[in-house]
């Protein structure tokens, strides 16, 4: 036994988590690592001698994994009818309930299939299936994504040489918000409070210019983000960079970005540096400087409070000041392959949703076997039926 699978099993054996089963072979395990004879460790742990010798030879076998493991055939045997395991599947899959809820609740499940809540919990967890989460997504329409993807990609992976890359974005109608009373602090058995009400005292648009290379943030504060604003901070980048290294920018396709006058400036001469790299259309995880604006906002915003635009502001610099002092790099891993590859799969569910073979819209239309609609048992229809109980992951995922 290893240093480090002696310091898994100590981990296991004082688990207060982990089933009974695996905790029991921790430290039965650790105890004949430290010499304990067999016969011992299965007299303290109420147990035979075969039992504790199968664990040994598991654990020389499969080490830390396979602790606590069930061998093919074994265990408790499921007092479900044969076939409700994939009706429940195929139910939270691809029907909806009768009463219109827009997704199953256990007992809502439970009901229809005439099984506790807590089987259908259990059924859920061991299939991944988790109704009650909606994740937000969009594929990209942009004709030319690919092309777009391969250059921002290809820059944050591979970047030039004497040149900085940075990705560029506006944070727009940053909320100055007071609550209407102050919080009361963190205590024992209770977190920091916060009302739900609040007052507005005007808002602010934030710029950031993250440095793909160090971390570090170029930010300014404005009234507005138009094209007047987006050359404005154009010009504070330029003078940032120092002379004889290119300026590379990933930014999106908001108009202002493409403004007669911010092209116009750009087209000069001394402006040859510059290199303009957009992201496909609805594609803001493409831009690295989304990972700062998240940061800013759960570790200042918004449990801030703030009774005027310059209170907001000055909190806005403060923080990013001290953030300069030690940046974090964000670093970009997955290739343009990967990414692509999953957009096509992406593009191919929505495909399939579109011809109609999507989650059905109402369980009376996806079950006309309703219990309430006949006395025939699930098990009849279901008994042998063949169902992929793998959760088709049919939407991408930022």
């Amino acid at each position: 036994m290893s240093a480090e699978q002696r310091a898994e099993l100590e981990l296991m054996a004082r688990s207060r988590s982990l089933p009974h089963r695996q905790v029991v072979q921790a430290r039965a395990l650790l105890l004949a690592a430290d010499g304990v004879a067999t016969n011992e460790v299965a007299r303290r742990f109420d147990t035979s001698d075969t039992s504790v010798r199968a664990w040994r030879r598991r654990f020389v076998e499969l080490g830390v994994e396979g602790v606590g493991r069930i061998a093919p055939g074994r265990g408790r045997r499921s007092w479900l009818p044969a076939g409700t395991v994939a009706a429940v599947v195929t139910d939270t899959m691809r029907a909806k309930p009768d009463d219109g809820s827009t997704h199953w609740t256990t007992r809502l499940m439970a009901e229809r299939h005439g099984i506790s809540k807590d089987s259908v919990a259990r059924i859920w967890r061991d299939h991944g299936l988790k109704p009650w989460k909606v994740d937000t997504f969009k594929v990209s329409n942009d004709p030319n994504f690919e092309d777009k993807l391969v250059d921002v990609v290809g820059l944050y992976l591979n970047p030039p040489e004497r040149a900085v890359v940075f990705s560029f974005d506006e944070q727009t109608q940053v909320q100055a918000l007071d609550r209407t009373q102050p919080s009361l602090p963190m205590k024992k058995g209770r977190g920091e409070t916060m009302t739900h009400d609040y007052k507005r005292n005007g808002t602010v648009d934030l710029f950031a210019a993250l440095n793909v290379g160090t971390g570090e943030v170029l930010y300014d504060t404005r009234k507005r983000h138009t094209a007047k604003d987006v050359l404005a901070f154009f010009k504070l980048i330029d003078l940032h960079v120092p002379k004889g290294l290119e300026v590379h920018v990933v930014l999106d396709n908001l108009s202002a970005h493409k403004a007669p006058e911010v092209r116009d400036w750009l087209a000069h001469p001394k402006r040859a540096r510059w290199h303009l790299h957009f992201t496909p259309t609805s594609s803001s995880w493409l831009n690295l400087v989304e990972g700062w604006f998240h940061l800013l906002t759960e570790r200042r915003l918004r449990r801030g409070t703030f009774n005027s635009v310059a209170v907001l502001v000055d909190a806005i610099e403060l923080w990013a000041e001290h953030y300069n002092d030690n940046p974090t790099q964000f670093t970009w891993t997955k290739t343009a392959e990967e990414i692509i590859a999953k957009v096509r799969r992406g593009r191919a569910a929505l495909t399939e949703a579109k011809s109609g073979d999507a989650p059905l819209g109402n369980g009376r239309r996806a079950h006309a076997d309703h219990p309430r609609r006949r006395q025939l048992s699930l098990k009849t229809d279901h008994d042998g039926q063949v169902v992929d109980a793998t959760p088709e992951r049919w939407l991408l995922r930022h």
